[in-house]
Order: structure tokens, then C-alpha cells, then sequence
């Protein structure tokens, strides 16, 4: 049997293709569960191929929270397609009808007691069944919805090589790059300087070196550095006020005319509000590194690229290379939940293999390569306007906003999107950051409140070139854009005497949403209040398509805010494997607060000490409550993210009485708030 998709060995174990790669988000674990549910194998015997592009489905970019409902969908099918065609040959080989056939662990056997395997059965079976034929028969589900243990984290916990970083190859080659540490747009001067056991590689502006030993390559580039001349691209100072001022096109996303938009007198009172979110890094513990072979024409490049097509594409349009003679390959690298500094990696490896007559390349970025290089998720600056009725009811919301496009990943532009792209002798024009289209966005996603609103006004201002190199990053938008709505929703429930959960139900009609905010009452109602400390709650549905995710945060106010407990009640529809969707909840939860308490990418930043993340010692306790259910599986990855921040800073209200609408939620901030 030959599928493109499954693949019967003679261990008696089964691999599978899948487009969606493993970022330490646990994904070949769920995939893996759904393989041997819809096969009717054990989990153990299931095996996900490394993605390649020389053998795997293109499924676009692992992003979006999208991995089970498109990764996992693409898996169910190729499985009950397999194991239709495995049945429909076994029923010949046991003479019995196909339909009166039952599967145990890959044993396929008859009601006359014979049997036969899906191994045996493999080598011969090639006829496709008709569709739906390999279908399970209905009934409990043995290993969906059940937690199953990660199957990448053995090797990573005794420490195996399992990382790009961590690859050898014979006769291979070590590589820098040679890059300053702010942005420019063209190199002046190099030294002409004799490098030690290394060779300058030169194109333009792009430089690197290579050499036979990994610190004689840091030594050379480190030298050449220290005396290059690159012409800068200068920054603006208030990035949030040049937003404003260079709007490229405005759109309104949702508007909804109700009583107060026509016109007609409506007692209450307007409020109003400015919020702002700064650039964000990745901060990817590891930084980004690729391998590339560029022999006989033919280049192969091993990457944690999140898009292994896309970046294929754009090594072909950089490197004039055909699409057929470029091989991308998975290997996993430190997690970055989206466009890091990956990519960019796999192009500079692929452009100094060029020079490396036939050898393998190791491309190695610097903790302050990835700090000035990497795109950084987009600054946004945002401004809402409510009217409360006598009543205390919201009667009209309006949300502006102001942003750069929020992806720039290879593959979905013909110009390119990588930085060593423009800085060649031929320079390539650079693609600019843009947005999908609703209902997911970019920039604007989740600016739709799910609230009900008599009258309503989403706009967006899209700000089309930036001095700043933006990209994906983790939830897009909708971390912007839930901290302001959700902020808001607060600052009403107080102008309206309301409590801020009662408020919140009363402005829902999904009943899913109402939910997941109803099974955090009891931890609400139940805070006891205390001097300095604080309680909060928000709410979303990630792109109001995705997992809904309700978080409770309790602070206290010192001489920084810290974090203490997290509560989430997520509804993620079917949890195929439900500690893997708790882990991905907290892990959500714990990168928001670090970016809420302290993340910033303000230029010149080139470490940890310029750029501070949370420490281990500052993680709160995070309680994960998932709502339990058997309607479709829904992303839960990125829906945690913009509720923990929004209900951080009402927590932070409620501890001290002010609002802090500036992230991060500093030190000085809070003084400045406090007047």
C-alpha cells in the first residue's frame, strides 16, 4: 500500500505525514492521539515524520492556534482513508464482509476467529474504498480526550540532540554573520583585516564568514564588526504617535447603527480611553540557527521554520533557484510561537553555502542577532469610546485602532521577506506587513467585541511601511486589542455601579461564552479583599472563532506588581489531549504576564538585561479549568493571551484604584498613574 500520508513498517509501527511542525507545543502528541484513535492502534505504535518538504503535506504555517482543526483534520482523514482500504483488503484475504470486521491494536479479525494485520495487509492493499469506508465505528473514544504523555520531551529532558542547534554533518562548516546592531540600509566600509582560520563571504551589504571551527567564526565576525560602517536607518522616538500620523488606508471592520449612531437622544454618559502595546520580542531562549547544502545544484536546508513551504518559496525567489531543487527540512529549535528569527537563519545558511563548494553550513545567529534582527510582534495604539444608558447597559462602543500588518512571513508575498534579501549587491524590494482577512486579522484581530451592542464601530488604521520590523507574533492582534476591550469593559462596570462579572454577563448572549465567565464565580466571589492587593477578571473568544478563555488574576502592588494566582476556564470544544491543551492555557497565561509586567522592545535593546522577561521566581500559580464538551476541537495556544492582560491590569485597579492603559504595566507607569 502506498499513501502519502501513513506508512506501515516492519516493527509494527505506523508514521505519519503531517505539514504541522513541533515547536514544543506538544502537537505531535495530539496528532499522534488522533492517528491511533481513527487506526485503532496503540498510541505507542505511532510515529510523526520530521516535515519535509520533500515528503509531507503542505499545510501551510503552524500558526493560529490551527493545528488541530486543520493539522488534525488532514490526519483523521488520511487515517479512516487507510484503514478503509486495509478492511476492504482483509476482507478478501478472511472471506468475510468488511462491514462484520473488527480492529484491535491493528488486528483486523473476523467472527469465524481468523485474523490478519494492518502490516500484513499493507505491502498488498492499493484500492481505494469508497468514501467513508474506513470510518470507526461509533462508541467511546479509547484514546482522544485523554491525556497521553508528550512524546517529544524524553529526549529534551536527558538532554539528546534533538535541536538544529545541536547538528553535525560530515564535513561541515561553521558560519557567522556580520550585522550591527541597529537597523541600515547599506554597509559603507569593511576593514580589510586578515582573519584567523576564517573567509569573508561578501554579496552587497550582506557579510558572513565561515570556518572550520565554531569560534574562529565568532572571533572573525566579531572583528570585522568592531570596525565596519553601516548607514543607519534612523527610529522614531513616540512610535505610537508616528502610527497615527502615517495612516496608508482606513477601514472599517464592523459597524453596527443603532439609536445613539442615527441620532436619537440617549441619556447617560460617554467615556472614553486611549490604550498603546509596545514592540514585543519573541525572546526565544535559543537563537535562531539553520543548516544549509547547496551541492550540485541542489540545496537543502534543515530549519525550525513555523512555514517550511513558505520559506522554500522565498529561498527560490532569492537564490534564482527552481522551486524542485530546494529541499526544506523541519528540525526543532527553541520555541518561538511565531516569526522569529528562524527564517531569516535558513536564508543567510543558504546564502553562504553558496560558498562553501559542496560542504554543509552551520549558521549560528547571536543572542544580540536575534534582540536586533528578529521581527518583533507590532506596537499598536488604540482608542475606545463607550455610552452607558440611565440604566448602566453599554448603548454604543466604538474601537479604533492604529498598527502595521502584523505578518510578514516568507511565502505570502512575491517580494521577499527576509532581511539578507535587501542587503545584496541586487537588492530585492521588501515586502511590507500585512493582514489577513476577517474573521481572523491581523492587526485587528478580536477588535469585534463579542459583547452585544445596540450600536457598534470596529476601525482600523493600517500603517503600511515601518523603520521597525514587525511580524507574527503569538495571538497577532488580538493581545492588543483584548487588553483595551477588556480594560474598558472595567472602567464601565465602574461608571455603571456594576460588578465586573455581573457587567460582562450582562452584555452576552453566547452561551459558551457565559459559560466559561460563570465557572469563575466562586473564585470571584469568594476573594477576600486585602491593602495592596487586587482582583481582576477578562474575557474572549480568540478571533471570536476560536477558544473561548475567561482569566481571573489576583495581584499585589509592591514595590512592583507581582502576579500571585491565575485562574482560566477555557472552552476548547473537544480536548483531544487534555493535559496538552492545559499546558498550552498555562504556558499562554505565564508568557502574557511576562509581557504584561515587563516585556518592551525599545530599539537598541541586544539582552536579557536591556530586554527583562519573568523570572522563575516571579510565576504565579496558574489553575486551569476546562469546560468539558464534545462539540468540534477548537485552537487553544494563543487564547489565553490577551484576557491574562487585560484581567492583570484590572486586578492592578482594583488593588491601587488606578488604571495603567500603557503596556507594560511598569514600575514607573504605576507611579505616573498614581499621580
Amino acid at each position: 500500500m502506498k499513501h502519502p500520508r501513513v506508512r506501515f513498517e516492519r516493527d509494527r509501527t505506523v508514521w505519519i505525514a503531517s505539514g504541522k511542525v513541533e515547536l514544543g507545543q506538544g502537537i505531535n502528541t495530539a496528532l499522534a492521539q488522533i492517528a491511533a484513535e481513527e487506526l485503532e492502534v496503540a498510541f505507542e505504535r505511532i510515529r510523526l515524520m520530521p516535515p519535509s518538504t520533500a515528503h509531507s503535506p503542505d499545510e501551510g504555517y503552524t500558526s493560529g492556534s490551527l493545528s488541530i482543526q486543520e493539522g488534525g483534520k488532514g490526519v483523521r482523514e488520511a487515517c479512516v482513508q487507510v484503514r478503509g482500504m486495509l478492511l476492504a483488503h482483509a476482507a478478501e484475504l478472511l472471506g468475510a464482509p468488511a462491514g462484520e470486521l473488527t480492529v484491535e491494536d491493528g488486528t483486523i479479525k473476523a467472527k469465524n476467529g481468523s485474523s490478519v494485520t494492518y502490516w500484513e495487509c499493507a505491502a498488498e492493499a492499493d484500492e481505494a474504498p469508497p468514501a467513508g469506508a474506513g470510518a470507526k465505528p461509533s462508541g467511546p473514544a479509547k484514546v482522544v480526550g485523554k491525556s497521553a504523555p508528550r512524546v517529544d520531551l524524553p529526549a529534551k529532558i536527558a538532554g539528546k540532540p534533538v535541536y538544529v542547534h545541536d547538528m553535525t554533518l560530515p564535513g561541515m562548516l561553521y558560519a557567522r554573520i556580520v550585522r550591527p546592531s541597529h537597523p541600515f540600509s547599506s554597509l559603507v566600509s569593511l576593514p580589510e583585516e586578515k582573519l584567523q582560520g576564517a573567509t569573508l563571504v561578501r554579496d552587497g551589504s550582506f557579510v558572513g564568514v565561515l570556518a572550520e571551527r565554531e569560534e574562529l567564526a565568532i572571533a572573525a565576525a566579531a572583528k570585522l564588526k568592531a570596525k565596519a560602517v553601516w548607514k543607519e536607518t534612523p527610529l522614531p522616538e513616540d512610535f505610537h504617535a508616528w502610527l497615527r500620523r502615517n495612516v496608508t488606508e482606513r477601514s472599517v471592520l464592523k459597524e453596527v447603527k443603532g439609536p445613539s449612531v442615527e441620532g436619537t437622544t440617549v441619556e447617560g454618559k460617554t467615556i472614553r480611553a486611549s490604550y498603546s502595546k509596545p514592540f514585543i520580542a519573541h525572546a526565544s531562549i535559543g537563537p535562531s540557527c539553520a543548516v544549509a547544502r547547496l551541492s550540485g545544484g541542489k540545496l537543502e536546508v534543515w530549519t525550525h521554520s513555523q512555514g517550511i513551504f513558505g520559506l522554500r518559496h522565498e529561498l527560490s525567489l532569492v537564490l534564482g533557484l527552481p522551486i524542485e531543487k530546494i529541499t526544506v527540512n523541519h528540525a526543532e529549535g527553541a520555541g518561538c510561537y511565531g516569526h522569529n528569527g528562524a527564517d531569516d537563519a535558513a536564508l543567510d545558511a543558504a546564502l553562504l553555502a553558496r560558498a562553501a563548494q559542496g560542504r554543509p553550513v552551520k549558521l549560528q545567529w547571536t543572542r544580540e542577532d536575534e534582540f536586533a534582527w528578529e521581527p518583533y510582534g507590532p506596537a499598536m495604539a488604540l482608542d475606545l469610546e463607550a455610552r452607558l444608558d440611565a440604566a448602566g447597559s453599554i448603548v454604543s462602543w466604538k474601537h479604533e485602532l492604529w498598527s502595521n500588518g502584523h505578518t510578514n512571513r516568507p511565502g505570502r508575498s512575491p517580494k521577499p521577506a527576509l532581511i539578507a534579501a535587501r542587503h545584496l549587491e541586487k537588492p530585492f524590494d521588501f515586502a511590507p506587513a500585512i493582514d489577513p482577512a476577517l474573521p481572523a486579522e491581523g492587526a485587528g484581530r478580536n477588535a469585534i467585541p463579542l459583547y452585544e451592542f445596540p450600536s457598534l464601530q470596529v476601525v482600523k488604521n493600517y500603517v503600511r511601511e515601518t523603520p521597525r520590523r514587525a511580524s507574527s507574533l503569538r495571538a497577532l492582534g488580538a493581545y492588543g486589542n483584548v487588553f483595551a476591550i477588556e480594560s474598558f469593559m472595567d472602567q464601565l462596570a465602574a461608571a455603571a455601579g456594576a460588578d465586573p462579572l455581573a457587567f460582562r454577563l450582562k452584555h452576552l448572549k453566547d452561551p459558551r461564552a457565559i459559560g466559561v465567565l460563570q465557572s469563575l464565580e466562586n473564585s470571584w466571589a469568594s476573594w477576600r479583599k486585602k491593602e495592596n492587593h487586587g482582583h481582576g477578571l477578562a474575557f474572549a473568544r480568540y478571533k471570536n472563532i476560536g477558544a473561548y478563555c475567561a482569566v481571573l488574576a489576583e495581584v499585589e502592588a509592591g514595590e512592583a506588581l507581582r502576579v500571585k494566582r491565575l485562574v482560566l476556564a477555557a472552552d476548547v470544544g473537544l480536548a483531544i489531549n487534555p493535559d496538552g491543551v492545559a499546558n498550552q492555557l498555562e504556558g499562554g497565561a505565564i508568557q502574557a504576564t511576562s509581557w504584561t509586567l515587563k516585556e518592551e522592545g525599545r530599539a537598541g535593546a541586544l539582552s536579557w538585561e536591556d530586554y527583562p522577561i519573568l523570572r522563575f521566581s516571579e510565576v504565579p500559580s496558574v489553575k486551569i479549568e476546562l469546560m468539558k464538551s464534545d462539540l468540534p476541537s477548537l485552537g487553544a495556544g494563543e487564547a489565553a493571551q490577551g484576557p491574562t492582560a487585560a484581567a492583570i491590569a484590572n486586578a492592578l485597579c482594583d488593588a491601587l484604584g488606578v488604571r495603567v492603559r500603557d503596556l507594560p504595566l511598569t514600575p514607573e507607569r504605576i507611579v505616573a498613574a498614581m499621580g
